[in-house]
């Protein structure tokens, strides 16, 4: 069953080789995910499973060690999801397990072995629901990092330019992940999550359905958009 989650953002951003001199104005971020990860550990699981949005090529699961990288944004910076065994897998992460890889090798996380895995952001809320039902089924105790960043529209200057409808939705999604309301991640519209260019919300669902029976609390650790992309950092346990 699930024990513990970790919310996190997913931006490439978050890794400092890539925002270079803008790398502090994401420090607080990555102060809260590592906290985050602290709870993960916390918790003692048998299982930690990275959930995040991934194109075509990068859907379905990852085993420990699959290899992933940023060279694509200009650095010479390589992870694996966990510690490597004798035969590295071939395939690579997606961003947003890569990003999540970066977090859990930067805290040096040893605590339980690791997947990943990749789902479409288009996933159907019912379909998330069963995902995170069978992922919570995995071991006895299971912890998820879930990666997946808010709306992108949030300013004039956001990849998605300025919606009106990006804080309010950004509002409810941080409400419900401090909270840990699974009804009201449930009811986040998948259209308008598209339309937001809202990455999280596939993600977010399969939590949701991964902690049906698990009765746990929330604690949201933090939330700003200070590129006009929502960022939201929340714990459940």
């Amino acid at each position: 069953m699930l024990v513990a989650a970790a919310v996190s953002p997913c931006p490439p951003l978050l890794v400092p080789e890539i925002a270079a001199g803008a790398a502090p104005e994401l420090d607080a971020a990555r102060a809260a995910c590592s906290d985050a990860l602290g709870v993960l550990a916390a918790a003692r699981p048998d299982l930690l499973v990275v959930v995040g949005t991934a194109g075509q090529g990068g859907l379905g699961r990852f085993p420990q060690g699959a290899p992933g990288t940023f060279r694509g944004f200009g650095v010479h910076l390589d992870v694996h999801l966990g510690p490597v065994g004798h035969t590295v897998p071939e395939r690579a992460l997606p961003t947003s397990l890569a990003v999540g890889a970066w977090l859990l090798e930067r805290t040096g996380w040893a605590d339980a072995p690791i997947e990943g895995l990749g789902v479409a952001e288009s996933l159907e809320p019912e379909r998330c629901a069963e995902t995170g039902r069978e992922l919570a089924g995995r071991a006895g105790r299971v912890a998820l990092l879930v990666m997946g960043d808010a709306s992108s529209c949030r300013t004039l200057k956001a990849p998605g330019y300025l919606d009106e409808r990006a804080a309010p939705f950004d509002a409810e999604a941080a409400r419900a992940l401090g909270a840990a309301d699974l009804a009201a991640l449930r009811a986040l519209d998948p259209g308008l999550a598209q339309e937001l260019k809202a990455a999280g919300r596939a993600p977010w669902q399969i939590l949701a359905g991964a902690a049906e029976s698990a009765n746990l609390t929330g604690s949201l650790l933090y939330e700003d958009a200070p590129y006009g992309v929502g960022y939201l950092v929340a714990t459940w346990s």
